[in-house]
C-alpha cells in the first residue's frame, strides 16, 4: 500500500505520544523520526500531524496537570508545543532533516486566502526537504481542545495536499466491529470501502484518558479522505517501527479505500 504511495500524511495521537505514566514517550518520537526518514530515502514526502502538546506540557511542568480550568489547560499546550517541537527537532537532527512547524485551525481550511497560504508554505517546505509538523492553535481554539479533532485535522490536511494516504496512529490495531476493550469477540475490519455503511454495523466507544477524539472523529476523517480519494490507514502506534511494518506488509490495519 504505502510503496505506491508517494504523498504520506502520518498523524500521532496523545495515547500513541504517552508512555503509561501519561509522559511524552521520547523513544516512540526518535523510532517514528527514523522511520520517516527511510520513507524520505525512498522518495516519499511526509507530513506529520502531531497531537501531544498538553502532553508533553504535562511531562514539563506536572503540577498543573490535574487543573481542570481551561486556561491551564491552553497554558499547558503553550508550554508543551515548545517542549514537543524540541523532541522532534532533536530526533530529526539525526538524520540531517529539518523540520517546520505549523499551527492550524480547522477554520483555515475554509477561507480561501488561508488556505492558498498554508499551501504555499506546505509545498515550499516540502520541495526544500523540510519535514512539517502540524498541529492546531490550542492556546486559541477552546472547541478544538475540548474534543480534540486532530483526526479531522490530518484528513483536511491530506486533501489540501492532494496526498495519497493518510495514516492515523492510535491505541488500537484498525477498525473494530466492537469494543475490542471491553468484548472478547472484537473483530478487525482491514478494509472498509464504504464508511457510510461501516458506520451503521459498529459500535463506537468512548475516547480514553490522554486522547480526547475517538473512533467517531477516525471514521469522520476517512470519509473526507475517501471522497476526495484518498486512501486512510488506522493502525497501532504503539507497535514498535510500526510504519516500516505497514510498509512491508508485515503488520495487520484497517484501511480505508473507496472504490468506484
Amino acid at each position: 500500500m504505502l510503496e505506491s504511495s508517494r504523498k504520506i500524511v502520518i498523524k500521532v495521537g496523545s495515547n500513541t505520544l504517552s508512555d503509561k505514566d501519561g509522559f511524552v514517550n521520547e523513544k516512540f518520537i526518535e523510532e517514528l523520526c527514523n522511520q520517516v526518514s527511510q520513507l524520505k530515502q525512498q522518495g516519499k514526502e511526509v507530513i506529520i500531524v502531531s497531537s501531544g502538546a498538553k502532553v508533553a506540557g504535562i511531562s514539563t511542568i506536572n503540577k498543573w496537570s490535574r487543573k481542570s480550568d481551561i486556561n491551564y489547560k491552553q497554558a499547558l499546550c503553550a508550554i508543551g508545543q515548545v517542549r514537543l517541537l524540541g523532541s522532534y527537532e532533536r530526533c530529526f537532527e539525526q538524520h540531517n532533516i529539518h523540520i517546520g512547524q505549523v499551527l492550524l485551525t480547522r477554520d483555515d481550511f475554509f477561507i480561501d486566502s488561508r488556505v492558498l497560504n498554508i499551501r504555499n508554505t506546505l509545498f515550499t517546505l516540502i520541495d526544500e526537504g523540510v519535514v512539517p509538523i502540524i498541529n492546531e492553535n490550542d492556546t486559541v481554539c477552546i472547541k478544538e481542545l475540548q474534543i480534540g479533532d486532530n483526526d479531522t485535522l490530518a484528513a483536511y490536511t491530506a486533501t489540501l495536499w492532494n496526498a495519497d494516504t493518510l495514516i492515523i496512529l492510535s491505541d488500537i490495531d484498525g477498525l473494530y466491529n466492537k469494543n475490542p476493550k471491553t468484548d472478547k469477540d472484537a473483530k478487525l475490519v482491514e478494509l472498509v470501502e464504504d464508511v457510510d455503511s461501516i458506520i451503521k454495523d459498529i459500535e463506537i466507544g468512548e475516547a480514553n484518558e490522554f486522547g480526547t477524539g475517538g473512533i467517531k472523529t477516525k471514521l469522520d476523517a476517512a470519509k473526507i479522505c475517501n471522497d476526495y480519494e484518498i486512501s486512510m490507514i488506522l493502525a497501532n502506534g504503539k507497535i514498535d517501527n510500526i510504519i516500516t511494518k505497514i510498509y512491508n506488509n508485515e503488520i495487520k490495519y484497517t484501511l480505508f479505500k473507496k472504490c468506484n
